[in-house]
């Protein structure tokens, strides 16, 4: 799917990310870091072509956005983002008084303590979703533990463990998930009830967040996946061209967030100082929908 320029959080939204930042980075009782800044936090990123920074650029795959008009608005070229500006992602990291977090594959030094960017274009939950050309929510678990290894190996284990438990893993995945079965030759939803199927989502969401934990995480962002199904992209595939939402897609992200949300509130009593915010994606849609004018749209 491809997004403009701050397509979804608005003002109060991207606000509400950086109070979450500020605030939660205030309330825990941490180990005070000896060559960083004391407020300093960083910021982990996992998820889909919402907050792809460009990983897909750096393997053999077809889910890329390396060629005009993407990016035209902001970086004046494609930088691999599914988009013409910056993501939501990008807003959160400026909002923080961060840098562009960069992609986990790009080449170069990376330090780190700024955090990284592992979200892959077209990635699920599911391993077998888009199995070979993206980077699965598994394998961006996998990249954040070694990246949580180099940070000890290069800060000492207290300077880590705080940067660790301060940081913020911002995630989106879910869509992917959803979408691929009604755009491949999947039979998955014949032999899964839609419940089931969620369950598998959420089960592999909520393993990759409870590993996190273990490694020392504790403030995540996430955000609901709303209308799936009125997306333009999926539009166009529903029979007769109606220009009706494909409800069967949009059925399964309604199952999804409410899965979510009680999964995060089992996460939330059962582990000590996990703290999480979440963002429905429908009000910033309505909020486009019903005032295109005030942001740029005619």
């Amino acid at each position: 799917m491809t997004y403009s320029e701050n397509p979804f959080s608005s003002m109060a939204s991207l606000r509400f990310f950086l109070c979450f930042f500020l605030f939660c980075g205030s309330s825990l009782n941490l180990v005070r870091s000896h060559g960083l800044p004391k407020n300093h936090v960083a910021l982990f990123i996992f998820g889909d072509s919402l907050f792809d920074p460009g990983n897909n650029n750096y393997f053999n795959t077809t889910a890329r956005a390396n060629y005009w008009p993407y990016g035209e608005t902001f970086f004046k070229y494609p930088t691999g983002r599914f988009c013409d500006g910056r993501l939501t992602s990008d807003f959160i990291a400026e909002y923080a008084n961060l840098p562009l977090i960069p992609p986990y594959l790009q080449p170069g030094n990376h330090q780190f303590t700024y955090g990284v960017n592992f979200a892959s274009a077209g990635a699920g939950a599911l391993a077998e979703t888009n199995r070979g050309f993206v980077i699965d929510l598994k394998t961006q678990l996998s990249y954040f533990k070694k990246v949580e290894k180099l940070l000890r190996q290069k800060l000492g284990d207290a300077e880590a463990k705080a940067l660790i438990s301060k940081a913020v893993y911002l995630t989106n995945i879910g869509p992917s998930d959803y979408i691929a079965p009604f755009t491949s030759n999947s039979t998955v939803l014949q032999s899964f009830s839609k419940e089931e199927y969620v369950g598998m989502v959420i089960g592999n969401l909520t393993d990759t967040i409870k590993e996190i934990y273990r490694k020392g995480g504790r403030k995540f962002g996430f955000l609901n996946i709303g209308e799936l199904g009125c997306v333009p992209s999926l539009k166009i595939l529903v029979a007769g061209n109606t220009g009706s939402c494909f409800e069967e897609i949009t059925q399964l992200g309604k199952l999804n967030d409410v899965a979510l949300s009680k999964a995060l509130q089992e996460l939330e009593i059962n582990l000590k100082e996990f703290k999480y915010a979440k963002h429905h994606l429908d009000i910033s849609f309505g909020e486009r929908k019903n005032n295109p004018e005030k942001y740029g749209m005619h």
